[in-house]
């Protein structure tokens, strides 16, 4: 549900022609859809079980570069469109299959959500307090970071690849797999005995005090990333602190007093207070902004991280480009496309 749609948004967002398949009564008439992940693209319905809807999807895709579908395994092929009927009509074309398991294992054919698959994958494990559960980063890390970018990725990877050869591929991508790349550094980390399997007791997992969030004197908070030595001594320059007074930075026994001292300092300004202490200073210290706040931020503001779409904030297109920079996205759909009337 979330990340097909999520890559189909990226690719669109980057200048692709991107066709919406769905059943029919999937959009409203009179209303506009708050999927804000259906922006950038046509949308048109059709029954697959109806010979002549089926007929004129499989003409879309005879003249599409990419396919992207988020079935579970067998689906597809039962559905008519699977790779091999497609690929027999446009041997060019990269079939994108998006799922949470992957095509095949004792799991392949289970529902589940990101919870699930980045709990599997032992990184769910590692997020949260020593003394509290696994607590999930949103459903960032799996649907998304896992799911569609390692989609787009390879879609593009397979349309690079296809300029060489002429033909077109499956990409298989799976959020399970995904998600255990991202988590590369943690293996890294864990094969050099540099990460317990303990939660909280990890330097990027907040158990280290120069690099959590602190709550200031107006209950919000700012965030410290002051992970090298230079960053640490301007965190403590600029807090009034010293070495003597904290211990050694990476001297796990001396954490408490240090987080308890970071604490109490931080406690004793509000957080624009001390945004505006460290803007100029290079410790790695920023503010913790919420939704409403992150639009306006200088910073993100200068960069265009954020646009208007149909009166809804949202993000905008990324990575940016010299010379062929991407439009502001075309809003999500109010109703379907005939799709016949689809040309790719």
């Amino acid at each position: 549900m979330g990340p097909g749609p999520h890559a189909a948004m990226i690719l669109g967002d980057l200048g692709a022609d991107v066709v919406r398949v769905q059943r029919p009564g999937g959009l409203p008439v009179d209303g506009v859809v708050a999927d804000a992940q259906l922006r950038a693209r046509t949308t048109v319905e059709a029954d697959l079980k109806n010979a002549s809807d089926l007929a004129e999807v499989l003409e879309l895709c005879s003249r599409a570069d990419v396919l992207i579908e988020g079935f579970r395994p067998g689906v597809a092929e039962r559905l008519g469109i699977g790779p091999e009927v497609v690929a027999s009509e446009n041997p060019g074309l990269v079939y994108g299959r998006m799922t949470g398991w992957g095509q095949q294992g004792p799991r392949a054919h289970q529902a589940g959500h990101d919870i699930n698959y980045v709990g599997l994958t032992g990184l769910l494990h590692a997020m949260g307090p020593s003394d509290g559960p696994p607590l999930p980063p949103l459903n960032l890390f799996g649907d998304f970071g896992g799911g569609s970018m390692f989609l787009v990725v390879g879609i593009l990877s397979a349309l690079l690849e296809r300029t060489r050869s002429g033909r077109g591929q499956v990409v298989d991508a799976a959020i399970v797999n995904g998600s255990a790349t991202l988590g590369h550094l943690i293996w890294s980390m864990r094969g050099r005995d540099r990460w317990s399997d303990a939660r909280g007791t990890n330097v990027f997992d907040g158990s280290a005090p120069f690099y959590r969030t602190y709550e200031c004197a107006d209950g919000r908070y700012m965030a410290v990333g002051a992970l090298e030595p230079q960053f640490f001594a301007a965190l403590l320059r600029t807090l009034e602190l010293s070495s003597e007074d904290v211990g050694a930075q990476r001297d796990s026994s001396d954490y408490p007093r240090m987080h308890k001292l970071l604490e109490k300092r931080f406690l004793e300004r509000t957080r624009d207070e001390w945004t505006a202490v460290f803007a100029d200073v290079d410790a790695c210290v920023t503010p913790v902004l919420s939704l409403d706040e992150a639009p306006a931020d200088p910073q993100l503001a200068a960069r265009g991280t954020f646009t208007v779409i149909d009166g809804v904030i949202a993000p905008a297109p990324s990575p940016s480009f010299s010379r062929t920079p991407s439009p502001t996205p075309s809003p999500p759909p109010r109703s379907a496309t005939a799709i016949e009337t689809i040309w790719v």
